[in-house]
């Protein structure tokens, strides 16, 4: 689909259009050059008077005639620079997304949002004392946001100002990532930096050394500024896949460095390939007082693990799930999928059946994105999905499975290039929220990534400026350069933390 637009010349604006096109279109171009191939011209007016500015757009099929039209304005508090063209781009976007709408007949219920993290939003008027309907009225008539999605970000941010009242005041503590980047083997819908474990002993030695200086300089900054962390979260990659012996020595360390380990709001594993977990490293997790761990299904369809490249059994996940509650975890989370490969509702309805008989505290519902750089991206045709209206059936069947069961939505995020233009759910049992996952979705606090791959969010305390610095992701480079990035990271620790 080619869209020629006309009337506005700022190039900054092709991004955002990009963007709420690729909603409604598989493949989508935007021009502002006249084309003759363009399926669609839309044509923008803008007026400004006395800060207050107005968009109409028109938008015309060329190949029927069909006309379809939309205008809205609202004040521009800004006088010029970034923030007046991003009150300008929201206006834009207002009408550009109401053309399209009627134009496709498809309803978008994210309205005009195509950022990551919409409860912020909300966050945000609840910060500065929006009463609550003002706040919902706002987030429908200026972003186009349905009312079953306002419903949604107002449950999840009330669960979170219960799961952790002081949310806006964390700011002056950190949270912890700690990247393992080894996995048995690479997911097909998978970016993350995941290096096959098998023969490569050395390099895992090498890397473990790096990590252990990070956490040894970030442990002695902390202790130094008197710092304390909120969360620590282990990730990867598959944090389990590495040995019992070096798991055990990881985080006899973490209790060595880093300051008040015990009085730590939470620490996480993830644990999320079931052929990683052994009775031995849960013995160790046991040991260091871990207790919270992640053990992903993904799906119980034996074919669909085979064909996502995923090499445990469905009687794996459930036996080694079992063989974790034995040695007392007691705070298990499990990740569904919905529109895996080949998977429709009677697949996710087999999964959320097999789910039942488990019952984790914390279930999150992802929605398949195609991610850029992943083999599923890289080889499309290989991988037959479900359609936008069967994916949209099984987040609904999730959302009821989890209302039956008395999970409550605590975090959600959105992706680029997720199928039905959904978004992604934790659910849990009430007060068995994830702590981190609040922290890195609300971006209330500084986060200190440590490992390869690992990413940095460092969050100003007094403007909220966030700002963005990963380690290296491929193990040789990191393995080579841990020292410099530790520094790095330092020192814009010091500027924040003075």
């Amino acid at each position: 689909m080619l869209i020629y637009i006309k009337g506005l010349e700022d190039e900054r604006f092709v991004r955002p259009l990009q963007l709420i096109a690729n909603l409604f279109f598989e493949e989508t171009e935007i021009t502002m050059d006249e084309s003759q191939d363009s399926e669609l011209v839309i044509d923008f007016q803008l007026m400004e008077a006395e800060k207050q500015v107005s968009a109409t757009a028109v938008l015309t099929a060329k190949s029927s005639g069909e006309q379809y039209k939309a205008s809205y304005g609202k004040a521009v508090t800004a006088a010029g620079g970034k923030e007046y063209f991003k009150q300008v781009k929201t206006i834009v976007s207002h009408v550009y997304l109401n053309v399209l709408q009627d134009y496709t007949r498809m309803i978008q219920k994210w309205g005009i949002l195509t950022g990551i993290r919409p409860t912020k939003l909300l966050h945000k008027q609840n910060q500065a004392g929006v009463p609550g309907e003002e706040a919902r009225r706002k987030l429908q008539e200026e972003y186009l946001i349905t009312e079953e999605k306002i419903d949604l970000m107002q449950r999840i941010l009330d669960r979170q100002l219960t799961m952790v009242p002081d949310l806006y005041e964390v700011k002056d503590e950190v949270s912890i990532y700690i990247g393992i980047p080894f996995c048995p083997t690479k997911c097909a819908y998978c970016t993350f930096p995941a290096f096959a474990i098998q023969g490569k002993q050395g390099r895992v030695t090498s890397f473990l050394s790096g990590l252990h200086y990070e956490m040894e300089q970030i442990g002695r900054w902390l202790k130094e500024k008197s710092v304390k962390i909120t969360t620590v979260y282990y990730g990867g990659g598959t944090p389990t896949a590495i040995s019992s012996e070096e798991m055990d020595e990881l985080y006899e360390l973490m209790y060595e460095v880093f300051p008040d380990v015990n009085k730590i709001r939470e620490i996480t594993v993830e644990a999320g390939r079931p052929d990683t977990i052994t009775p031995e490293k849960l013995s160790v997790l046991k040991k260091w007082n871990i207790d919270r761990i992640s053990i992903n299904p993904q799906s119980y369809t034996q074919e669909t693990l085979k064909a996502i490249g995923r090499h445990h059994t469905v009687e794996e996940t459930i036996e080694k799930y079992r063989m974790a509650r034995a040695s007392g975890m007691n705070n298990i989370n499990m990740d569904l999928i919905i529109g895996l490969p080949g998977e429709g509702t009677a697949e996710f309805g087999h999964s959320l059946a097999e789910t039942e008989k488990l019952m984790p505290e914390s279930l999150t519902v992802h929605t398949l994105s195609f991610k850029r750089a992943s083999e599923m991206t890289l080889n499309k045709e290989k991988y037959k999905v479900a359609d936008r209206t069967e994916v949209e059936q099984m987040m609904n069947m999730a959302e009821e499975w989890t209302k039956d069961h008395d999970y409550v939505p605590y975090y959600l995020y959105r992706q680029k290039n997720i199928l039905g233009n959904l978004e992604n759910v934790g659910y849990s049992k009430p007060g068995q929220e994830s702590i981190y996952n609040i922290m890195i979705m609300e971006e209330v606090q500084t986060i200190i990534g440590i490992g390869c791959g690992a990413a940095s969010k460092f969050i100003d305390r007094e403007t909220g400026k966030i700002e963005h610095f990963a380690n290296p992701k491929d193990p040789k480079t990191y393995n080579e350069r841990f020292s410099e990035y530790t520094q790095k990271k330092i020192d814009r620790l010091n500027q924040l933390f003075p």
